[in-house]
């Protein structure tokens, strides 16, 4: 079952051909994972949707409070018996339909989608040959919109494509400026010694919540220190560790980039300490 503007209805009955996010890449989305009833950074997902429908000049709703959006997720959880489980929900916000690249009105719609998924808690994914490269044909443009979660994923899904293709499980993204960003479905951190590195948001990367999340644990470790500055190509083959950062799977490490083979140490023992953190909180 799919909520759709609050009414619960079968998947094949939702969006239709003219549809603006299916049309135009009219819309932006929240990934959140929510274990047994609690969504997760909440509070940090409520406040990105609401910014990105600021800077796409949608209407917000006055019903859309943080305990509003909060109900219909946990009520699309129950319609589905996920209430016990751990979920993946994508809550999607569009213009509905009418106009063509002008909207016909800024009055927004929304969807929210939940499927299951295994751990309550994050882990290290078991996977020993995360193999990733650089995906070159496309670039993104540094700019407040390559920030944003929006329809318009055309770089991602083609370097998706082209992953599969060459038996990668991932690929990293580069801006116009030739810096890598990040991977194709996460944030991108570098670990050299006790430093840890993230591209700025400033070069087009995600404004992603576990990036922020990890980015505290780091900072409040007393152990390593984190920067949040460009990564050039040069040193991805220099670098200790790679990781990448999302909601659903936490942290997970780049084991070889072309010949170089990576530790998981450090990222390992920063997973651990989010997971205290997690629970603790």
């Amino acid at each position: 079952m799919i909520n759709n503007n609050g009414t619960l209805q079968d998947n094949d009955k939702v969006i239709s051909a003219e549809n603006r996010g299916y049309k135009y890449g009219d819309a932006i989305f929240e990934t959140c994972k929510v274990v047994h009833g609690k969504i997760l950074f909440w509070e940090d997902h409520y406040f990105r949707l609401m910014s990105s429908m600021r800077i796409m000049r949608m209407d917000i709703p006055m019903n859309f409070t943080m305990e509003f959006l909060e109900s219909e997720i946990l009520k699309t959880i129950n319609a589905n018996g996920l209430a016990k489980s751990s979920v993946r929900v994508r809550f999607s916000v569009d213009r509905g339909e009418g106009g063509k690249y002008r909207p016909v009105s800024k009055s927004v719609s929304y969807n929210i989608i939940a499927e299951r998924v295994e751990n309550d808690f994050y882990e290290i994914p078991n996977d020993d040959s995360y193999t990733v490269d650089l995906f070159k044909d496309f670039f993104v443009a540094p700019g407040l919109l390559s920030s944003l979660k929006t329809n318009n994923k055309a770089i991602n899904v083609i370097g998706s494509v082209f992953a599969e293709e060459n038996d990668f499980q991932n690929c990293l993204l580069l801006n116009t400026d030739k810096r890598v960003i990040e991977a194709l479905n996460g944030n991108l951190f570098l670990v050299k010694g006790e430093s840890v590195k993230t591209p700025p948001i400033e070069d087009g990367c995600l404004k992603g919540i576990m990036r922020k999340q990890i980015i505290e644990v780091i900072a409040n470790s007393g152990d390593y220190i984190i920067e949040e500055a460009s990564i050039s190509p040069f040193e991805l083959q220099k670098a200790d560790e790679l990781f990448i950062t999302n909601v659903i799977t936490g942290i997970q490490p780049i084991l070889k980039y072309r010949k170089k083979i990576f530790s998981t140490k450090i990222s390992e023992d920063i997973l651990r300490r989010f997971n205290i953190k997690l629970r603790l909180g």
